[in-house]
């Protein structure tokens, strides 16, 4: 039966389990990466050494297996760290310096899928421009006989290295005993971040913390707001200093304060940009990179605290290129994916955790008023779909509607005016296109000219 060609999205491979992706389709997507991460590396299918993991899904054992049989049948030699979080892996190709990796992973998707994060060397994300639809032509082309000589497999505990390299990135001794709602959604959170946080002694209060792939409590993808209830409420009723929430492979974490409301990814990305900045020599001004879609908290924090921003394209093969590129110390985007060029450039689940709390123990500040003149200041719209016909002759009428301001083309199409900017940008996947509107005036201001625009895009 013919792989079915929906499964290789923008940034990963992901389908129903049986019916999009199946065991054999796995085997098939392990030998076709091994045989694009050579072209990519100049190396012979033989000479790689490959990254493997798995989270928490049900069928991630078997389909790991077969990801893992279609490696060795290329020849390639598998470092398989097991049932980890997904930076984990990242983490294993940057440290052990492997020609690239596979997560099997779904993410945050629920329990019926399945899936696959690939990366290249440096932990640098495959995407649909490079690597994921040469992995889909390959399969559809016909992949003929494996390697005359087949690869090999060493099996790898990595977790005492990465909780070493993350813990690096605070002084675990300034961290002062806060009580901290923690919610893995029966993912990987539990088992990567977990033992950090119980060596830091804070007050913990674990909820499905324990690593369940049939999600008996709660999806596990924070950013719905359906499935933030119950920490919101929980870090209400405990009385706590902070909730943390991670998705299913954990590589997003996000932050609820001490009132229980939700913070909003750009706000932690100032807060985290200027918290890293206060740690960097000023005399070398340090590069960071935020998403087309961010608030001005972001620039503007950055600047205020002598760092460099730059804005970017969003999704994670886009930051950790450019990161990579230009040595930024950390980029952070709108859906809670932060990058730090000291943890290889990947997106961490792990590391804006323990900054976070460095940085409230430090300050000797609440959340809330960490965040209090963010929220006084800029009006966020946060991130709304529409469904649209043509996205290419919406957006060009957007910007003739909005020719008077500063359009710019870095992810879509933004238009900036003094005191108040829009980003429009279609979906990679679905006939959408997807707004997110700030204005620096008010909470009224910035729900009349949201109105406005979505009402030309719905038109």
């Amino acid at each position: 039966m013919p792989i079915d060609p929906s499964i290789f999205k923008a940034y990963d491979i992901r389908g129903l389990y049986g019916e999009q992706l199946g065991p054999d389709d796995a085997e098939q997507v392990g030998r076709a990466f091994v045989r694009v991460i050579a072209g990519l590396a100049g190396k012979h299918a033989g000479d790689l050494r490959l990254g493997l993991g798995r989270d928490m899904r049900l069928t991630a054992p078997e389909m790991a297996a077969r990801y893992r049989a279609g490696m060795v049948a290329e020849g390639a030699h598998v470092v398989d760290v097991g049932q980890v979080g997904t930076e984990m892996l990242y983490f294993t190709v940057g440290s052990r310096g492997l020609d690239g990796g596979l997560m099997c992973t779904a993410s945050h998707n629920p329990k019926a899928y399945t899936g696959a994060k690939l990366v290249k060397d440096g932990a640098i994300a495959l995407s649909g421009d490079e690597g994921i639809q040469d992995i889909r032509r390959m399969i559809e082309d016909g992949l003929g006989e494996p390697a005359a000589r087949a690869g090999s497999v060493e099996e790898a505990d990595i977790s005492a290295d990465f909780r070493a390299a993350a813990l690096e990135f605070i002084d675990p001794e300034k961290v002062r005993r806060l009580k901290v709602v923690v919610d893995g959604g029966n993912g990987m959170a539990g088992p990567m971040v977990g033992p950090l946080l119980e060596r830091l002694g804070l007050d913990l209060v674990e909820t499905y913390f324990t690593p369940d792939g049939n999600f008996p409590d709660h999806e596990p993808n924070p950013l719905l707001e359906e499935n933030r209830r119950f920490i919101v409420d929980k870090v209400k009723s405990e009385g706590a200093d902070l909730g943390i929430a991670w998705d299913g492979d954990a590589d997003r974490c996000f932050f609820i304060d001490d009132t229980g409301e939700f913070v909003a990814g750009d706000f932690l990305t100032a807060i985290l940009a200027e918290h890293l900045l206060a740690k960097t020599d000023p005399a070398h001004p340090a590069d960071i990179l935020y998403d087309a879609r961010a608030s001005r908290a972001v620039p503007d924090t950055v600047r205020a605290a002598g760092g460099t921003p730059h804005i970017n394209r969003v999704g994670h093969a886009f930051f950790k290129t450019r990161m990579r590129k230009e040595g930024a110390i950390f980029g952070g985007e709108v859906s809670g994916h932060y990058y730090f060029h000291d943890f290889y450039n990947a997106d961490s689940g792990t590391v804006p955790a323990l900054l976070v709390l460095e940085k409230l123990s430090v300050e000797g500040k609440r959340m809330s008023e960490l965040l209090e003149p963010f929220r006084a200041k800029y009006f966020i719209s946060g991130e709304i779909n529409s469904e649209v016909s043509d996205a290419a002759a919406k957006m060009a009428e957007i910007e003739k509607r909005y020719a008077d301001g500063e359009i710019t083309h870095v992810d879509g199409v933004s238009v900036d005016y003094d005191d108040w900017h829009f980003n429009v940008r279609p979906s990679n996947t679905e006939p959408l296109l997807r707004l997110t509107l700030e204005s620096l005036v008010s909470p009224q201001d910035m729900e009349r000219r949201r109105d406005e625009v979505l009402g030309l895009i719905r038109s």
